[in-house]
């Protein structure tokens, strides 16, 4: 199966360098479980950064990026031992260090915390704005995107990078702009590796309960100073007018 941005990488880096020129091959193992299926092994070979050959387990065999590496992949593919050499390391080389680094980072990744909130756009920009801001997670990479109804939203988005905490948890805040429709919902979605599942978080347009006690707070107020002048009023007609009146000197 093909990797997923959340899958977790092994890499060993070969350089030979004669006469100023630089010859490098990388190995990498790509994953997202221990299990056999779910890795992916690559051998690339790079010449001046160029990267001429690669052997993809995915594929089974060589591929070539330039016209001495197709001639490379060309030869090499006609070599069973070579082929079976490399389709072996996906086990013999990926699966054992997997099985010691996989849960050693895993099991220390922290589920980050996902809150919603609205912001008032600036002059000229959209009616709406939404800002999904996710806190506490380890280890760094992440994937935070929007989904509307379900679909996935590409335009109208502004994502930070990954911001440190200091304290080896990191944030991250992605800005949607969009024009409300009835009916519809808005969602963030979150890709951790700490997570088995996308974390999806609907928007909900309800006032914020900070909102409404301000509001209930404010309209109290608002009832008990109606409350008072009428009283004002009331008793203002109900007394008596000789009470009212100055004595005359």
């Amino acid at each position: 199966m093909a990797p997923s941005p959340l899958c977790w990488l092994l890499i060993v880096i070969i350089i030979n360098s004669a006469d100023g020129f630089r010859n490098c091959q990388v190995n990498l193992c790509a994953f997202n479980s221990t299990e056999l299926l779910d890795i992916q092994f690559i051998s690339s070979y790079i010449y001046n950064k160029i990267e001429y050959v690669r052997f993809d387990s995915n594929v089974g065999k060589f591929i070539g990026y330039t016209e001495f590496g197709v001639k490379n992949a060309e030869q090499w593919n006609k070599d069973p031992s070579r082929i079976a050499m490399m389709r072996a390391q996906k086990e013999t080389y990926c699966l054992n260090n997997i099985g010691v680094d996989y849960p050693n980072v895993l099991t220390k990744s922290v589920i980050p915390t996902v809150t919603l909130h609205s912001r008032t756009p600036p002059a000229g920009h959209h009616p709406s704005m939404l800002v999904c801001s996710v806190y506490d997670f380890y280890p760094k990479t992440i994937n935070v995107g929007w989904l509307r109804d379900g679909q996935e939203v590409t335009s109208d988005v502004t994502t930070t990078d990954e911001m440190e905490d200091g304290d080896w948890y990191y944030q991250i805040h992605s800005t949607l702009e969009y024009t409300p429709r009835p009916g519809e919902r808005i969602s963030c979605k979150v890709e951790h590796a700490s997570l088995k599942e996308p974390l999806i978080t609907d928007w909900d347009p309800s006032m914020p309960k900070s909102e409404r006690n301000k509001l209930i707070i404010g309209a109290s107020g608002m009832v008990l100073g109606l409350i008072l002048s009428l009283a004002g009023y009331i008793y203002y007609k109900t007394k008596p007018r000789s009470a009212l009146l100055l004595p005359l000197a």
